[in-house]
């Protein structure tokens, strides 16, 4: 069992940062690949980011939606337990409840793929 919890989110005006956190709890974190995913009001749950389980301390293969790629990037210490999301940039339509998903095994990763998922944290974007 993995229990996961974001934070991080709030308000921020348009051009602006966040850095999300994705605090992991249970056992072998670190072999799960670990997901960003987010949820517009009114629109489906989507992919926006992705690093996986490589076997190594330092090395994590990542993978982004292309509207948020070379704005967004993902991270994971695995001494913490953690997995990050620096979004930078952001824009009115980043506005969105993210969420934090692990699965032991789906590569690329899908919705329907994931193990496990936090709560969510929001995030609102202002013009």
């Amino acid at each position: 069992q993995v229990q996961l919890v974001e934070s991080g989110g709030g308000l921020v005006q348009a051009g602006g940062s966040l850095r999300l956190s994705c605090a992991a709890s249970g056992r072998a974190f670190s072999n799960y690949n670990m997901g960003w995913f987010r949820q517009a009001p009114g629109k489906e749950r989507v992919f926006v980011a992705a690093i996986r389980w490589s076997g190594s301390d330092t090395y994590f293969p990542t993978y982004y939606t292309d509207s948020v790629q070379g704005r967004f990037t993902v991270s994971r210490s695995i001494a913490k337990n953690t997995v990050y999301l620096q979004m930078n940039s952001l824009k009115p339509e980043d506005t969105a409840v993210y969420y934090c998903a692990a699965s032991i095994s789906s590569w690329p990763l899908s919705i329907d793929g994931m193990d496990y998922w936090g709560k969510g944290t929001l995030v609102t974007v202002s013009s």
